[in-house]
Formats: C-alpha cells, sequence, structure tokens
C-alpha cells in the first residue's frame, strides 16, 4: 500500500442539517392532531354556550313567580315555581348541569392541549350523555306542564291559568326554550366527542 492513499470516512450528517432538510408538509399525525384540537377549540366554546343556556334556564325559572293585584280576606292569588313539582325538578335538574358543564371546562382544556389524549374525550362523551338525558327529561316534563298552562285540559276539568299569570307563563316559557337550547348544544358535544374519539 502507498503512504499518500487515504481512508474514506463517511460522517453523517448533524441534527441541525438533517433540520434544515426536513419536509414542509406536516406528516399525517401533526395534521391529525391540528384537526383534533380544532374539535378541541369547538368543544369548549359549545361548552360555554351550554352554560349559559342551562344556568340561564335554570335562573329563570327559580325566579318566575306571580301575585295577582286582587286577593280576598283569606285567599292571595299567587303562582310560583315551587308550586309544582316538575318545575323544581327542572330547577334542580338544569342547575345540576350547568354546573356539570363548568366543571367539565378543564377536561375540554386537556382536550385542546392534548389532541391525542383518548381517556378526557371518553370521559366527557359518557358524562354528557347523562348530562343530555338529564336536560332533555327535565325540559320534557316542564314543557308539557307549560303546555298546560296555556291550553288547559277540558276532559280533566283543568283550566289554562296564563290569562290571569301571564308573566309567569312567560317565564316559564322562556325556561323551557333555554332549555332545549342546552339540549340541542349538548347533542352537539356528544356528536363531536363521538367523532374524535372515532378518528383515534
Amino acid at each position: 500500500m502507498k503512504s499518500d492513499d487515504h481512508a474514506t470516512i463517511d460522517v453523517p450528517e448533524s441534527s441541525a442539517a438533517a433540520k434544515g432538510k426536513a419536509p414542509l408538509i406536516g406528516t399525517p399525525r401533526d395534521q391529525k392532531g391540528g384537526f383534533k384540537k380544532g374539535l378541541g377549540i369547538l368543544d369548549f366554546l359549545l361548552r360555554l354556550g351550554a352554560i349559559v343556556s342551562a344556568l340561564a334556564a335554570a335562573a329563570t325559572m327559580g325566579t318566575s313567580d306571580e301575585t295577582l293585584p286582587f286577593f280576598t280576606q283569606f285567599f292571595q292569588f299567587e303562582a310560583g315555581y315551587d308550586d309544582l313539582p316538575t318545575f323544581m325538578f327542572f330547577v334542580i335538574a338544569m342547575a345540576l348541569v350547568g354546573g356539570y358543564l363548568v366543571l367539565s371546562l378543564p377536561f375540554s382544556i386537556v382536550t385542546i392541549v392534548r389532541p391525542h389524549a383518548v381517556a378526557p374525550r371518553l370521559l366527557l362523551f359518557i358524562s354528557d350523555i347523562v348530562a343530555l338525558t338529564l336536560c332533555t327529561a327535565a325540559g320534557s316534563a316542564a314543557a308539557a306542564i307549560v303546555y298546560l298552562a296555556h291550553n288547559g285540559n277540558p276532559n280533566t276539568n283543568w283550566l289554562a291559568i296564563c290569562q290571569q299569570f301571564g308573566d309567569f307563563c312567560q317565564e316559564t316559557s322562556g325556561a323551557v326554550v333555554a332549555s332545549f337550547v342546552a339540549v340541542v348544544v349538548l347533542a352537539f358535544l356528544v356528536m363531536l366527542s363521538g367523532f374524535a374519539l372515532k378518528r383515534h
């Protein structure tokens, strides 16, 4: 062997050089994470809307009360939500749903920070179904009573009271409408969580 022969040594590129040649297009996992992060942001915003609807329904129903300006020596004509067990159930149920939605906000934030985490989404999915069921039951039961208050039932001699207690009926009707807005938003949240879990 001649003394001027040189050995060839392959030196791997440094990490900096490799980073310089990294492709500009994100990997499929990065794109998937960005999509799920967007779903997490939408989930958070929908929860804020559901909180407003649920608490507004509970507060409106809980403050519904009207006393007629005329009364006798022995009777005073007054209507309040606590006169009907259905309306009391409505207030408690909507307050529970609103409280749950407030407590669920940190878990929703986790799905934004960690879009690939499965456990928070699964927990929200199951809990949202329970909240949706409770909210639907409360809204439907209250809607039946509000319907009777507006129209009565001649077959059972139940008289419509909304001609006398107009403000009371207006407040209870608004509370029922707000509860069904919360039902719609919760249904979207359940579908959103199910869609996000399906893409894992």
